[in-house]
């Protein structure tokens, strides 16, 4: 388990990373990089919900003290 300044850094090497403290499951973040199609032109943290929607992702205070962040590992088949 590690702190926010990690799990940006994970993300950054394509990982997906949550906090054991969260409620939900199966949520997770991503960093998302715009390509030349992209209607956003930087990149973005997104999550995906407990209910399996992707939406924009804002750090919260308790998120960003939290020393609670792991990298989740997901299925290849799964968004």
């Amino acid at each position: 388990m590690f702190g926010i300044g990690q799990a940006v850094k994970e993300m950054q090497e394509g990982h997906r990373v949550a906090r054991a403290g969260w409620n939900g499951k199966n949520m997770w973040l991503a960093l998302q990089v715009p390509d030349a199609h992209s209607k956003m032109s930087l990149p973005y943290v997104y999550m995906r919900t407990a209910d399996a929607n992707l939406v924009p992702w804002l750090c919260s205070q308790t998120d960003l003290l939290a020393r609670d962040w792991n990298i989740v590992e997901i299925p290849a088949d799964t968004v």
